[in-house]
């Protein structure tokens, strides 16, 4: 059996274990409230299944608010939801 490492590049800290800093108390709080994987938004398909089938289809766009995922609107299709999520942010 293999052992298990972590994906991606070496140089990359994990994020498993959150980093915090002696200094700031509130470090570890503002660690929690990132995004996973730092995405601040994302598409999904409106009626469910995979990302990339159905292209035609509807999307719920959703951004993150500090604390979980929110609705902030619709797209029409997949290239105008990636558009969306590839803006960049304010």
């Amino acid at each position: 059996m293999a052992k298990h490492r972590r994906p991606g590049p070496a140089n990359q800290p994990s994020r498993a274990v959150p980093r915090v800093d002696a200094a700031d108390p509130l470090s570890a709080y503002d660690k929690r409230r990132r995004p996973p994987m730092d995405t601040y938004r994302r598409h999904r398909p409106i009626h469910g299944g995979a990302g990339h089938l159905r292209p035609d289809e509807p999307r719920v766009l959703e951004e993150w608010n500090e604390f979980a995922y929110r609705v902030t609107g619709t797209a029409p299709d997949l290239a105008t939801a990636q558009a969306w999520t590839n803006e960049l942010r304010v």
